[in-house]
């Protein structure tokens, strides 16, 4: 039997940012993104994610660049 937390699965976004289209491995369930689809926040649905990485799913926006964007307001 499959341990669902060890799954990856494949989730391709394009930057609202940059436009670029990226694919990350993901340790998503399809139960979680059928939870987000269907109206679950997605904090909940994917609550063994970090905000980097639910942001990509929500933007497509990486890490990089969200820093890259927000550069300065941290002052």
């Amino acid at each position: 039997m499959v341990n669902e937390s060890e799954v990856l699965m494949k989730i391709t976004r394009t930057s609202i940012y940059s436009g670029k289209t990226r694919t990350r491995d993901l340790p998503v369930t399809q139960v979680q993104i059928d939870a987000y689809l269907n109206g679950a926040h997605i904090q909940d649905a994917f609550a063994n994610l970090s905000a980097a990485d639910r942001e990509f799913i929500l933007t497509g926006v990486t890490d990089r660049e969200w820093k890259e964007l927000f550069a300065g307001f941290d002052k």
